[in-house]
């Protein structure tokens, strides 16, 4: 089929600049995409929406009680929906708009109006890296469900996530992606999302549990998984879809793409061992949803480091994910008290900080990573990765707290207690997601 179909596309590559000089446009080589790249993102693309639904709503689905199954996939489901058309009307003008003070992009392309033939710095065309983009922003926000779970009510979460994609993740996205200042100024680097994605939702998830206040019972009462095999299978999706999240982010199908999709499947395999083992000398069994926790904090942590280091770096940090995630979970429910329901904030914030401090050190070339920049050493990266990290947790957690309590003017953060006892399947959406006889 490949060879059928060349002939037909180098035929069209070379009567495309023909059509535009007779029209009296100019077309370079540079105007010109490659295909090759605009493929592999095209799949990337399918792959992290496929991160989202199903993979995300079967992975959190799974982890709560029955009578909730249903209201985490329409709000995972819904805070999608209403992150990509904010991200077509202003949300990736916002992040990725012509650089104006280093904050914020220029709304140039509001509407994704006015995109180049081809993104600069890339070889694929500039709607093909939008969309790329729009995915990211879908997952994002989406990934704080997690912490909300069981209680939340489902208009304050949509609304909360809608202002949030727009406040927090595209400013941020800007800063270290957009050529804002954290890139550009600080030097942060972040390959994948590692501050931009798990930082932003880590901490925000952390805030918005500590506002909501714990479910009823927590944590005296058992709130075990309904459907462990469900979350397996999420975290399967998850883990294929992540080729598409961090190998993607090459913007080429490459080296850099394929070495990104190594250290993402290593990371994950190392962390998901490493949590079985824990598990087994803490509470003599491994689990089915310890693999799959722990595989997701394997991917967290390579994310921002995953195109830059090497395989046996990014054993490394599966190791150090699960050592550090595992018992961060206890720290945050136990000895906090903060009943972040689906650990968000342990797994995804966690781990996407320590992955982006030790991206300082493991870009070194004697440890098998890809080098610093010119007149950047060890020291000063870290310290980069140091300062990315604090201003956008800060950033995160201030932001987020204010939207959540201004969101709540207008629309109650919480169900009543007796719509959380009966369960948001029926409460918010009126349908059980099992009819048992």
């Amino acid at each position: 089929m490949r060879n059928l179909m060349a002939p037909g596309l180098a035929l069209a590559a070379t009567l495309l600049p023909v059509a535009a000089r007779a029209q009296g446009v100019e077309v370079t080589a540079e105007d010109v995409a490659d295909t090759g790249d605009t493929a592999w993102i095209l799949i990337s693309s399918a792959l992290v929406l496929m991160m989202t639904m199903p993979g995300l709503t079967l992975f959190y689905g799974g982890l709560v009680r029955a009578k909730n199954f249903l209201s985490v996939l329409v709000q995972v489901g819904a805070i999608a929906a209403i992150g990509s058309l904010l991200w077509i009307v202003c949300g990736y003008t916002l992040a990725f708009g012509g650089v104006t003070n280093g904050w914020f992009g220029a709304g140039n392309a509001w509407m994704l109006i006015d995109l180049g033939n081809v993104r600069d710095g890339t070889a694929i065309p500039e709607s093909a890296f939008a969309l790329f983009q729009l995915t990211f922003a879908a997952i994002t926000p989406a990934l704080m469900v997690g912490a909300w779970v069981d209680r939340a009510r489902f208009g304050w979460v949509v609304a909360f996530c809608a202002v949030w994609s727009l406040l927090v993740y595209a400013p941020v996205a800007h800063w270290v992606w957009g050529g804002g200042w954290l890139a550009s100024t600080m030097g942060t680097l972040d390959f994948a999302g590692g501050i931009v994605v798990h930082t932003t939702a880590g901490v925000s998830a952390l805030v918005a549990a500590m506002l909501l206040g714990k479910r009823q019972g927590f944590p005296k009462t058992l709130m075990l998984p309904h459907s462990p095999s469900l979350t397996m299978a999420g975290a399967a999706l998850l883990w294929v879809g992540w080729f598409g999240f961090n190998g993607g982010s090459a913007l080429a199908a490459n080296d850099d793409a394929a070495s990104a999709i190594i250290n993402t499947h290593a990371a994950a395999a190392t962390a998901a061992l490493v949590w079985l083992l824990i598990e087994k000398l803490t509470v003599k069994k491994s689990t089915s949803v310890g693999f799959a926790t722990g595989a997701i904090a394997g991917l967290a942590t390579v994310t921002p480091a995953a195109g830059f280091i090497s395989p046996g770096a990014a054993i490394l940090f599966g190791v150090l994910a699960a050592l550090a995630c595992y018992p961060m979970i206890q720290i945050i429910k136990q000895r906090l008290g903060v009943d972040d329901s689906l650990d968000v904030f342990a797994v995804h914030g966690v781990g996407g900080i320590i992955g982006s401090l030790l991206l300082g050190v493991f870009l070194s070339t004697d440890f098998g990573g890809t080098g610093y920049a010119e007149g950047t050493t060890m020291a000063s990266q870290v310290a980069a990765q140091f300062v990315g990290v604090g201003v956008v947790a800060i950033w995160s957690a201030v932001i987020s707290a204010v939207i959540a309590v201004l969101v709540s003017l207008v629309l109650p953060m919480r169900v009543s207690e007796d719509e959380e006892r009966e369960g948001l399947d029926l409460a918010s959406h009126g349908e059980r997601a099992w009819e048992l006889d």
